[in-house]
């Protein structure tokens, strides 16, 4: 039953991909010698005939910091336009849903359309045999 429920949902938004693919670039940045800023920064696409009122960013941490929750900026043609950061879970994965397509008295309010680059911040471990930035 769980399963279907999450199928059902599942066609109802948008995601926005975050595993490591080529439409994603994630780079490290060292904050002292344990701990670094890891910067994923990747594609949104909301269609002009979009109905589906959610999106969602989700990904999964394999070396989150505890007490350090993800941060996610979406910006347009260069302009920041929306911000929230959303806490990770004992696993590692993280999800933050957000609308879309907004329907109330049946008026249609598009508050996503067209192409974003998002950008998710995390504080991870660093990899001992890495130094990277």
């Amino acid at each position: 039953m769980l399963m279907i429920l999450k199928a059902a949902l599942a066609s109802m938004v948008l995601v926005v991909a975050l595993s490591a693919s080529a439409f994603a670039e994630t780079t490290i940045m060292p904050l002292n010698s344990e701990i670094g800023l890891e910067k994923t920064i990747t594609q949104f696409h909301a269609p002009s005939n979009n109905r589906l009122p959610w999106g969602f960013v989700e990904g999964k941490i394999a070396n989150p910091v505890e007490g350090h929750p993800v941060i996610i900026q979406f910006f347009k043609n260069g302009e920041a336009v929306h911000f929230a950061q959303t806490d990770v879970n004992d696993d590692g994965s993280y999800e933050y849903r957000f609308r879309v397509v907004d329907v109330t008295n049946g008026k249609i309010t598009k508050i996503f359309e067209g192409d974003y680059v998002v950008k998710i911040f995390k504080v991870v471990y660093l990899d001992k045999g890495s130094t990277s930035a």
